[in-house]
């Protein structure tokens, strides 16, 4: 089974369809591209450029299955395709983090998400408190703050 994402020209991913491996197999029996984009530009009236092959395994740069990634994230809607690093992009979560090729993320400007302490692992698992670090772009900061507040 192949997925393509229906982009845009703007590049926004409109909708994502599954096609059975016959209509992306050349006659050796090796999946091609531009079958599939032929095939979908055919029955869907839809031009063949605007359909890119997004794999369902790959997630940030990584494939689920220890597969080789594909296309830096699976697409899905309201997606970019960035088609110079050839990477789906989810949407920037915060105006402030930027893209991070390596692994096809958005990282915020402090970094990583901090880990919580085993403390706030403890209160959280005790359902005295529940612990989540949440982002605030007006400080550009991590901020740490309790759900059961």
């Amino acid at each position: 089974m192949a997925h393509f994402a229906k982009i845009s020209e703007e590049n926004k991913v409109l909708t994502v369809l599954s096609l059975d491996d016959k209509h992306t197999q050349n006659s050796e029996g090796v999946e091609v591209e531009s079958i599939g984009q032929a095939y979908l530009e055919k029955h869907n009236n839809w031009p063949s450029h605007l359909w890119i092959k997004t794999s369902y395994n790959t997630f940030e740069n990584v494939h689920r299955l220890d597969g080789q990634p594909f296309r830096g994230n699976y697409a899905s809607i309201n997606y970019t395709w960035d088609s110079e690093n050839q990477i789906f992009w989810k949407p920037q979560p915060y105006p402030s983090w930027t893209k991070d090729i390596s692994t096809a993320s958005w990282v915020s400007p402090a970094g990583a998400r901090p880990s919580m302490t085993q403390e706030q692992i403890d209160q959280t698992i005790a359902q005295t408190h529940s612990w989540e670090y949440d982002w605030n772009e007006n400080t550009q900061s991590w901020d740490l703050i309790n759900l059961l507040a």
